[in-house]
C-alpha cells in the first residue's frame, strides 16, 4: 500500500480499522453511517416521545450511587431554565425531571457529572426515554457537560459501522480527517453524471457523512436519496469493472482450440430416445462456439431442475473428446457423481468413449487405477473434490465442468482449471439466478440458460400439511405404492449436527419400516459406503424399492421417472433452493406428481414465507427472485465462497437500473479510457483483486 494513502494512526486503532476493511484513506471516506442521530434539536422531557431517540438539555439536581448487588450511578435532571439557573432553593413544583441510569459506570463520570451540578452547568444527553419505577428514565444515555448558549450542531450525527476498541466519536474523527485530506475529484464525466441524475461524488459524500438538519430524512434512512444513488452506482461501477476486465484478461490467454467434425456429438443424439429442446439446441450453439475459440470460455450454464443441462455438457465433452483432449467433469457430491457417471457412460461408451471415476472412497487400487488412466489420456474423468488433488494428473485436459458450482469455493474452481494448461470451463447450476443477480455478480462469465422444459412434463403440485396429519401422509404413501409407483420420503435438516441427522433417517427408517410393513423400505444417506450407496439407488431405480427414506443426498442428480410422491419432513428447516431441488425429484415422467411439505407449527415469519412461496410456485427463476427477496445477494449466490464481496450500498432489488448503467459504462470505460477505469478501480478496491473470481 503506498504510504500516500496510509490511515494516520495507532497501531492498536488501525487493527480495529483492519477489522472493517478500513486500511487506506479512501476507505474511510467510503465508509458511510448506517443511521443518523438528530442532535440538532432540543426536546422539552415533559414532550418528548417514548421509545424515540431524543435530546434533552437540562440541570443536574442529583448525583447518586444506589447500594446492592449491583451499584448503579443515578443522575436526576430538571428542566432548565432558558437562562441557566434553576438554583436548588428555588420553587421546582411542577417542573418534570429525568432520571438517567448507568448499570456500568467510571469513577471519573461519577465526579464529572458532580462538578458539574456544582456548578450548575447543563448536561445534554441523548436517548430513548421509558416510563421506569420512580417515572420517567434514560438508560446509559450518551451525554455530555455543556455551557449555556453553546450552539447546537449544523447537521445530523452520523453512526457508523464499528467492532470493539473502535468508539464512535474516535471513527468520526478519523473520517473526518480522511474526508479533509483525501482529493475527490471526479473520475466520471460531469456533464454524464448530470444527465443521468447522479450528484456530484464530493457534494453526495459531504451529504452522507453530515447531511444538514432539513434534509428528507426518510429518503436518507432508505437510501433513496440522490447522493446514495451516487454512491451506489460507483460501487456497481467498481464491480463491474473488476469483473469485466478479470474477464477480458482470461480472453487474451491461450486456450486449445476444440473444433472437431461433430460426429461423436451427432453419434450421441442419435442414440437418444428423446429429442432436445429449442432451449437445449441454443445453449449447446453457444457452447460449441466457445470451444471453438483459441481463448478458454467461461461460461455459466443455468437452467431449473429437470431442464436438461447433463446432455448439453456430454455433447460438450464430445467436442472436447473429438478434438483430442480430455474433459473433466466435477460435481459436490458422490451421490451426484456417481449418477453423472452412470448417465455419462450408458451414452458414450457405447460409441467407444471410455470413461472412469474419481472418488475419495473408492478403493486404493480402484483410485490409482483410474489416476493412471487420466495421466495417460482417459478422455472423460467424473468425480467429486477428489479431481483437484494434487495426486492426479491430466495427460491433455480441454474441457473442465463444474456442476453445481455454487457449492463449490473460488480455491477448488480455480485448482481444477490449473490442472490443464487454461482449459475451457463450463459450470452448472440448477438454483436459477435472477437477471440483476447474474449481471452484477457473474459479470465476468458468458451466460447461457435453458428456460424450457423437455415435453411431456407435468408440473408437480405441492400440498402443506402440519405435522399432525402425519397419519393421513403415510396413508398417502400406501395408495400411491399400490398404484405401482414409488416415494421419496426426506428427512429433516439438521445443519448443526450431522449425527443428529442421521439419526432420524435411521429413526423415520424404522417408523415408517413398522407403519408400512407390507412395502419395500429403502434408506440412503451420506455415512454409507459408497458401494451401499449405489447399490440402494439402483435398487431404486429398477423398482425394487416402493419408498426411499434419504436426507439431502438425493437433493440433485437423482432421476426416477416412476417416483410419484415426496415426503419432506420438517420442510420448515429447508431453504428455498432446497426445497425447489427436492421437489424435483419427482415429476420426471409423464404421471402426476405430488410433493407433501410436512411442516411443524409454530412457523417463524420467515418459514412461513418460504412455505407460502414454494406452494404458489413451480418455475425457478421466480422462485429464485423471491428467495433473492428473502434473503439477500449475499447469502443466495454464496459470495463468501465465490470471491466476490458482498455489495455494501446497493440494492439490487431496487437499483436494476444502476445495474444496467454501470454494465455500459464499465465497458465503455475499458475501451476508451483505461487510465480512469484504473483510477475508479484503485479509489474503491485499492490494490486489492478480491473481484477477480476463478
Amino acid at each position: 500500500m503506498p504510504l500516500a494513502d496510509a490511515i494516520d494512526a495507532p497501531p492498536f486503532v488501525k487493527a480495529s480499522l483492519r477489522k472493517l476493511g478500513l486500511e487506506r484513506r479512501d476507505d474511510l471516506v467510503f465508509h458511510l453511517p448506517l443511521r443518523y442521530d438528530d442532535e440538532t434539536r432540543i426536546s422539552s422531557i415533559a414532550d418528548a416521545p417514548l421509545g424515540e431517540p431524543v435530546q434533552i438539555e437540562a440541570t443536574i439536581v442529583e448525583v447518586s450511587v444506589a447500594p446492592g448487588p449491583r451499584r448503579q450511578l443515578l443522575v436526576t435532571l430538571r428542566e432548565a431554565d432558558g437562562d441557566g439557573s434553576n438554583a436548588e432553593n428555588e420553587d421546582p413544583a411542577g417542573q418534570p425531571t429525568l432520571v438517567l441510569r448507568f448499570l456500568t459506570f467510571y469513577g471519573s463520570q461519577q465526579r464529572a457529572l458532580e462538578t458539574a451540578r456544582a456548578s450548575g452547568r447543563r448536561l445534554r444527553v441523548f436517548g430513548e426515554i421509558r416510563d421506569g419505577f420512580f417515572g420517567r428514565e434514560m438508560v446509559h444515555p450518551r451525554f455530555r457537560v455543556v455551557a449555556v448558549g453553546e450552539a447546537l450542531p449544523p447537521s445530523l450525527t452520523p453512526v457508523y459501522p464499528t467492532t470493539a476498541g473502535l468508539s464512535q466519536l474516535a471513527l468520526r474523527r478519523l473520517i473526518a480527517r480522511a474526508r479533509r485530506d483525501t482529493d475527490l475529484g471526479e473520475v466520471l464525466d460531469p456533464q454524464w453524471c448530470a444527465s443521468h441524475a447522479l450528484p456530484p461524488l464530493a457534494s453526495a459524500l459531504a451529504l452522507l457523512h453530515a447531511p444538514p438538519a432539513d434534509v428528507d430524512a426518510a429518503a436518507l434512512q432508505a437510501r433513496r436519496h440522490p447522493a446514495w444513488r451516487r454512491i451506489k452506482f460507483e460501487e456497481l461501477l467498481a464491480q463491474q469493472l473488476s469483473l469485466r476486465r478479470a474477464y477480458l484478461a482470461r480472453r487474451r490467454q491461450g486456450a486449445p482450440v476444440l473444433a472437431g467434425t461433430g460426429e461423436l456429438a451427432a453419434r450421441v443424439r442419435a442414440s437418444l430416445p428423446f429429442a432436445l429442446t429449442a432451449a437445449q439446441e441454443r445453449v449447446i450453439a453457444e457452447i460449441a462456439g466457445d470451444l471453438a475459440q483459441p481463448y478458454p470460455m467461461q461460461r455459466l450454464l443455468q437452467g431449473d431442475v429437470g431442464c436438461g443441462k447433463t446432455i448439453v455438457a456430454a455433447l460438450a465433452a464430445c467436442q472436447c473428446i473429438e478434438a483430442g483432449y480430455q474433459t473433466a467433469f466435477m460435481a459436490p457430491t458422490e451421490i451426484l457423481a456417481e449418477q453423472h457417471y452412470l448417465k455419462l457412460r450408458a451414452w458414450l461408451e457405447p460409441l467407444g468413449v471410455e470413461v472412469v471415476r474419481l472418488s475419495g472412497r473408492l478403493r486404493k487400487s480402484a483410485r490409482l487405477a483410474t489416476q493412471a488412466r487420466a495421466a495417460t489420456g482417459a478422455p472423460l474423468i467424473v468425480g467429486t473434490h477428489a479431481l483437484i488433488q494434487d495426486s492426479l494428473d491430466f495427460a491433455r485436459l480441454g474441457l473442465a465442468i463444474v456442476d453445481e458450482q455454487h457449492r463449490f469455493g473460488v480455491v477448488q474452481r480455480l485448482a481444477l482449471r490449473r490442472k490443464g494448461v487454461n482449459p475451457h470451463q463450463l459450470m452448472m447450476s440448477a438454483t436459477p439466478i435472477p437477471r440483476t443477480l447474474a449481471m452484477s455478480y457473474h459479470a465476468d462469465l458468458d451466460v447461457s440458460v435453458i428456460d424450457d422444459m423437455p415435453p411431456g412434463r407435468t408440473p408437480v403440485r405441492t400440498r402443506l400439511f402440519a405435522d399432525a396429519r402425519r397419519a393421513e401422509v403415510v396413508a398417502a404413501v400406501r395408495d400411491v405404492v399400490a398404484q405401482g409407483r414409488q416415494v421419496y420420503w426426506v428427512c429433516p435438516l439438521i445443519e448443526e449436527s450431522a449425527a443428529l441427522e442421521l439419526q432420524a433417517a435411521l429413526d423415520t427408517y424404522a417408523a415408517l419400516g413398522a407403519e408400512l410393513p407390507e412395502l419395500r423400505v429403502g434408506l440412503v444417506h451420506g455415512r454409507l459406503k459408497i458401494d451401499e450407496k449405489a447399490a440402494t439407488m439402483a435398487a431404486f431405480v429398477a423398482g425394487e424399492i416402493d419408498l426411499l427414506v434419504a436426507t439431502t443426498v438425493i437433493e440433485v442428480g437423482v432421476d426416477v421417472a416412476n417416483a410419484s410422491l415426496m415426503v419432506i419432513e420438517h420442510a420448515e428447516r429447508f431453504g428455498l433452493a432446497q426445497l425447489h431441488q427436492l421437489r424435483g425429484r419427482v415429476g420426471r415422467g409423464a404421471e402426476a406428481a405430488v410433493c407433501v411439505l410436512l411442516y411443524q407449527p409454530p412457523l417463524s415469519q420467515t418459514a412461513r414465507a418460504r412455505l407460502k412461496i414454494i406452494y404458489e410456485h413451480t418455475d425457478g427463476f421466480e422462485i429464485a427472485r423471491q428467495d433473492l427477496h428473502l434473503r439477500g445477494p449475499g447469502e443466495f449466490v454464496g459470495s463468501r465462497q465465490s470471491g466476490v464481496p458482498l455489495l455494501r450500498y446497493a440494492d439490487l432489488e431496487t437499483d436494476t437500473d444502476l445495474v444496467e448503467l454501470a454494465r455500459t459504462l464499465a465497458a465503455e470505460l475499458l475501451r476508451d479510457d483505461p487510465p480512469r477505469a484504473e483510477r475508479h478501480l484503485r479509489r474503491w478496491l485499492g490494490h486489492r483483486d478480491e473481484l477477480l473470481k476463478a
